[in-house]
């Protein structure tokens, strides 16, 4: 059965691009003959910034965020509050709640959250390494900052079911975030107040 593109080329390209999420085959083509109208050099940065992103990250052995160094950006900083910890389910939600500059904590980044539907078990997350943080005894409080869904509640109450044996506080996001919405998603200003106005995880 023969395609409709014209070189075999530029078929694996759009195969490859289309695979990101949100691009279709025609966004994928659009993309695939756009970097060959642009200057070689162009193209060949962009690839070896794909293939340095895959082969060099690493993660940072504390907070579990993609990090240059040995420690992450945050974790290495002496402005940042210690004794309070914000969890959150991947790097995209520590991103929007830098953003809305309300937050001087530290971050511990689940990879995930708890989903038997998608296959994701409790031991699949860094959850015995957030107990570990607060077992060191130098957390004072724990902001379960996790997206208000289904598996989001799930993760939390198995969280606070982990954590109750320590003398901490659980505090939660206020819920000005919409139920079954994304932090991701959600505008600066509503998760900067939510963030201001956590209340204690119940």
């Amino acid at each position: 059965m023969m395609n409709n593109y014209p070189s075999k080329m530029i078929e694996q390209a759009v195969e490859e691009i289309s695979k990101l999420p949100g691009i279709g085959k025609k966004s994928a083509l659009r993309l695939a003959l756009h970097l060959l109208k642009r200057p070689e050099a162009q193209s060949l940065q962009l690839a070896h910034a794909v293939v340095q992103l895959r082969t060099e990250t690493k993660y940072c052995p504390q907070c579990h965020m993609i990090s240059d160094g040995d420690l992450c950006g945050i974790c290495a900083s002496h402005k940042r509050d210690e004794s309070i910890l914000c969890v959150v389910e991947d790097l995209r939600d520590v991103l929007a709640i830098e953003n809305t500059g309300q937050f001087t904590g530290l971050y511990h980044v689940l990879g995930g959250i708890i989903s038997p539907l998608s296959g994701i078990s409790p031991g699949d997350l860094t959850i015995e390494s957030l107990v570990a943080r607060v077992a060191s005894g130098k957390v004072s409080e724990v902001i379960l900052g996790l997206s208000p869904t289904m598996e989001g509640d799930t993760t939390a109450f198995y969280l606070t079911k982990k954590l109750k044996e320590f003398p901490v506080k659980l505090s939660t996001i206020a819920r000005g975030i919409p139920i079954g919405g994304d932090l991701e998603y959600t505008d600066e200003i509503t998760l900067g107040r939510s963030i201001v106005g956590r209340v204690t995880y119940e």
